[in-house]
Order: C-alpha cells, then sequence, then structure tokens
C-alpha cells in the first residue's frame, strides 16, 4: 500500500506525487526504453517510445505479480525536454493507457544522450509490493 504525500499549502503536482510512503518487497525495474521484446523500435515518435518504456516496464513487473500500482518512484531520462513538453497531453494519455490513474514520485533528467541508439527516452522505477 502506497500513501502520497503533500505538505499543506503546496501547489498540487500534475501527473506526480511529491512522495510516497510505501512497505513491502521493493522491486527494481532497470531503465526501459521503447524497443519491442525484440529490441526493435517500432517508432521514432517520443509518445509512441514512451508507451512502449511504460509497457515494458509493465511487463517486467508482471513477472512478480505486481501491477503499474506498486510503482513507487519512476526516473524519465529524456534526450529532449521540449520534445517532452510538446507532446504532454499525448503521453499523458498514453500514461494513463498503460499505467492507469496512479501517479508515484517521479523525477525527469534530460541527458546528452542514451545507450541504445534510436532511444529518445529511458524509464527505470521502483515498486514495492506488499
Amino acid at each position: 500500500m502506497h500513501q502520497a504525500l503533500q505538505p499543506p499549502g503546496w501547489a498540487r503536482p500534475k501527473g506526480y506525487a511529491n512522495g510516497i510512503v510505501a512497505h513491502g518487497r521493493m522491486l527494481f525495474v532497470a531503465g526501459q526504453v521503447g524497443w519491442n521484446a525484440e529490441e526493435r523500435f517500432e517508432s521514432d515518435a517520443f509518445v509512441d517510445q514512451a508507451r512502449q518504456a511504460l509497457a515494458n516496464i509493465v511487463a517486467v513487473l508482471a513477472e512478480a505479480d505486481a501491477g503499474p500500482e506498486t510503482i513507487a518512484r519512476m526516473t524519465w531520462y529524456v534526450l529532449d525536454k521540449d520534445e517532452y513538453l510538446a507532446c504532454a497531453r499525448d503521453l499523458g494519455a498514453a500514461y494513463r493507457d498503460v499505467i492507469g490513474d496512479h501517479y508515484p514520485a517521479m523525477s525527469l533528467v534530460q541527458v546528452a544522450g542514451l545507450v541504445e541508439t534510436g532511444a529518445k527516452l529511458e524509464i527505470e522505477a521502483t515498486a514495492v509490493l506488499p
């Protein structure tokens, strides 16, 4: 079970939590890029790659009989924060399609490069299982 933390008087965050308290077994998901199970990018569109990276995280969680609601923290690494911001509405819809109405603590970091050629983003997650 997770409890979101929201200090009094702070503006409510959009699409993430300021903090999460959780108790249980921890599951760490390595950074996932937007490629399929055969390690092929089916699209070079940012939102498509984000959707696939999130689906990859959900697939790893399923190996532990866990779902997206167990995610306590995500870190997004993007090559271009302006591209991320430009597609925020579509990205939010893709996020909700894959993860649902669950918003863990999140950070976004713009990086100079990613290991996998063709990747526009990489997302790592930490889940807490009951």
